[in-house]
Parts: C-alpha cells; sequence; structure tokens
C-alpha cells in the first residue's frame, strides 16, 4: 500500500536525484573495494596520490564542463596546458623572465589558445571537433618551436623561487605534507557552480546548450556567451598547467596528448551531457576523483597502467549509455491510462485528507483528525485493490487487441497468398 503511495516521489527522484547520486556512489564503492583488496591503500601518503593525480586533470575537467555545457566540444585543453607550461618555463629558464611573470605568462597563452578556439566556432562557426583538433596540433607545435624542442625545468622546492608549489603541496621540516591544491582546485569548483548557476553567463551557457537556436530567438548574445565558455576552458588549462609545473617540475614539449580524453571522460562520468545544457562542475569534480582513484588503486593491486585506460574506457561508455537513457526517457511523451489517472487522482486526495488530519490535531479536533485518518486508510485500500484490478484488466485489453491484431494480419496475409495463387492460375 505504502508502495503505491511513494511511487510518484521514487519517480521524480529517479528522473532528477538519481543521476546526481550515480557518480558520488561509484566513487565510494572504488574506494572502499581499492580500501580492501588494495595494498597499503586505506593511508594518508595514498590519499595525497589520489590528491595529486587529480589536480591537473581537475582544473582542465572543469574548464572542459563549459565548452560540453555549451554544446561544443574541447579537443585541445591538454596539448594547451602543457604548450602554456613550456612556454613559460622557457620565459622563466631562457628568457630570464622572474617566476611570477613567468606563471601569469602560462594563463595568457591558454587564454590565448581558448579565445581562438572561440572565435573560430562561434564567429566563424567552425565544427568545435575540427578546430580544437587543429588548435591541439598547434599548441603542440606552438610549444616545441617557443622551446626548441627542449624540455623546461621549474624550480625545484629546495630553492627560493619553489614558494609556489606551496600552493598545491605543503611538505612540513618533519617530512608531513598537506595537499594545499585541492583547497585551491575546490575553490575553483566553488567559482565555476556560482558562474554556471547564479550569474548571466552560466544561464546563457545552459541556455545555448539545450537550443541554440531558441537562446538566440530570446535575445541572447549567442556568439559572445559561447566563446566565452572556451575562453574559461583555457584558462583553467592555464591553472592546469601551473599545477602540473609544481607537481612534477619538468615539462616535456609536445606533450599533453591524451589528457583532453581524460579531462572530457571527468565531465561525462560526473554527469555531464554530451548533448549539451546538462550538468555541473561537482559532478566533474567527482568524475576526476573516480578516474584519479582508479590511476592509484590499481597499482596497489599489482595491476600495470595501461588498466587504468581500460576501466576508464569502460566507465566513460557507461556514462555515455547513462546520458542516453536520461534523455530518452526524458524525451518520451507519457500517456496516463485510467488506471494511471484513477492512481494520481487518488494519492492527492489521500495526501489532502492527511494534511487535513494533522490540521484538525494541532487545533484540538481530535474527532475530526481520526474521521480524516480513517477515511485515508479507506481511500488507501480501496486504491491497492481498485488500481491493482483496473491494471489487469488494461492488460488483458491489450493482450485481446493484440491477439485480433495478429489474428488480421494472418487474415491479410492469407488473402494476398490466395490472390497469388489465383493469378497463377
Amino acid at each position: 500500500m505504502s508502495d503505491l503511495l511513494e511511487r510518484s516521489g521514487w519517480e521524480k527522484f529517479k528522473e532528477k536525484g538519481l543521476k546526481w547520486l550515480l557518480a558520488p556512489a561509484a566513487l565510494m564503492v572504488l574506494y572502499v573495494f581499492f580500501a580492501i583488496f588494495g595494498r597499503n591503500f586505506l593511508s594518508y601518503p595514498t590519499l595525497v596520490n589520489i590528491i595529486d593525480a587529480a589536480y591537473y586533470i581537475g582544473f582542465i575537467s572543469v574548464g572542459v564542463t563549459f565548452v560540453i555545457i555549451s554544446g561544443g566540444i574541447d579537443l585541445s585543453v591538454g596539448t594547451v596546458m602543457m604548450a602554456g607550461a613550456i612556454i613559460g618555463g622557457t620565459a622563466y629558464k631562457t628568457w630570464g623572465w622572474g617566476l611570477g611573470p613567468s606563471l601569469v605568462l602560462i594563463i595568457l597563452v591558454t587564454i590565448a589558445f581558448g579565445f581562438f578556439n572561440g572565435i573560430m566556432v562561434a564567429r566563424v562557426k567552425m565544427p568545435p571537433f575540427i578546430v580544437t583538433l587543429g588548435t591541439m596540433m598547434i599548441s603542440m607545435g606552438v610549444g616545441s618551436i617557443v622551446s626548441n624542442v627542449r624540455s623546461m625545468t621549474f624550480p625545484t622546492r629546495a630553492v627560493e623561487d619553489g614558494w609556489y608549489k606551496n600552493f598545491f603541496k605543503l611538505i612540513s621540516e618533519d617530512g608531513g605534507t598537506i595537499p594545499t591544491g585541492a583547497f585551491l582546485l575546490i575553490a575553483v569548483v566553488v567559482i565555476s557552480h556560482i558562474i554556471l548557476n547564479n550569474t548571466k553567463m552560466g544561464r546563457y551557457i545552459y541556455a545555448i546548450g539545450s537550443n541554440k537556436e531558441a537562446a538566440r530567438l530570446s535575445g541572447v548574445n549567442v556568439e559572445r556567451w559561447e566563446m566565452m565558455a572556451y575562453v574559461v576552458a583555457g584558462a583553467y588549462a592555464g591553472i592546469g598547467g601551473i599545477s602540473y609545473a609544481a607537481i612534477y617540475t619538468t615539462v616535456l614539449p609536445a606533450a599533453g596528448q591524451g589528457f583532453e580524453l581524460y579531462a572530457i571522460a571527468g565531465a561525462v562520468i560526473g554527469g555531464t551531457s554530451l548533448s549539451g545544457g546538462v550538468g555541473t562542475v561537482f559532478g566533474t569534480l567527482i568524475g576526476v576523483f573516480i578516474m584519479s582513484v582508479l590511476s592509484v588503486g590499481l597499482p596497489s593491486m599489482d595491476l600495470q597502467a595501461h588498466y587504468q585506460t581500460f576501466f576508464t574506457g569502460v566507465v566513460v561508455i557507461g556514462a555515455v549509455l547513462l546520458d542516453m537513457y536520461r534523455n530518452r526517457k526524458a524525451s518520451e511523451v507519457r500517456i496516463l491510462t485510467p488506471a494511471d489517472q484513477y492512481r494520481t487522482e487518488t494519492q492527492e486526495r489521500i495526501r489532502v485528507l492527511r494534511r487535513e488530519a494533522a490540521q484538525k490535531k494541532n487545533a484540538g479536533d481530535h474527532d475530526g483528525a481520526r474521521n480524516a485518518r480513517e477515511e485515508a486508510q479507506k481511500l488507501a485500500a480501496e486504491l491497492k485493490a481498485t488500481y491493482s484490478r483496473m491494471k489487469a484488466d488494461e492488460k488483458a485489453e491489450a493482450a485481446r487487441i493484440r491477439a485480433e491484431e495478429r489474428a488480421s494480419e494472418r487474415e491479410f496475409h492469407e488473402m494476398l497468398k490466395a490472390r497469388d495463387e489465383a493469378k497463377d492460375k
């Protein structure tokens, strides 16, 4: 009886709430799994390694989320991030720039690439896949040209200019580590959430991703805000480049290819729809940590790195299939049968009676409250019996109609067969 009364609430939860719980639940299941079966997985150093592995992918994933929500795609964020890092490293090591200006240069370079992507997609109307694929190759070439195909080394923690590393990992004198970059990553996610949900820019990006033409007809400057999504992705790629330099110190030329796939995977696993208009940066953060847990957890089970690629691919395909299922269910037009209509109306009457009983009880009318409760219970019992009977009648009627259709189809084929035989004679 209670199942019938709560079914509509469960259906609403499945439509709206369940999809946001799947990624966190998957992250918790993975973490518990590796904690049980992995070697020394449940330890503080392992947790630090998981967070370290999430930094640069996390930043570019958040940027890619803006682009995907707008209905686009960015295949260049990985190589753009590394191009910015190696150009900043060249400015520091070869050109004699200070560390501060070199780090600012990283962000300026990646913003420039994001602006170029935005211009080509929003203004020139080129397909995002082609534009960002070209930018991927251009950024790899530019990084190699500027660095003269040499790796660049950023200052280590031991020298005076190594202060920037403390923004991502703080190491105390006794060797203890604090992954301070986690706070920066969370701050970026929170700021991005505010932009997407509480600003004109965010609302317009969602609108463009949902229906670009409808957004244009509503007065939205589609070109400007679509371009801004790519600029944001470029800016976050710059922060990712700084975090990569802080964690690994050495940056290689023409690197970064493949990082964009992990960034897109993080967004998709976190619930961002590749069709645009749907997604959250908090979901993207969860998706990134799922991949990070895989990258650290699999070696703890003596499985090599290529297993991470395999399982990440499986998770991405599963996330895309789930997204397709959600989109298909959302686009379905549901027609209520008489039984469903009866159930909906009766459930509403029961809810009204229960509210009335509660109000009368609070007012001191105990007899009225008891009568209302009894009437609600009577309706609930009637609902269970009547709804089951109506559903059974509907199924029987549907089966009868299908049988008649099959019989009519057989008669039609027999008629055609008889006609063909008569022609042959």
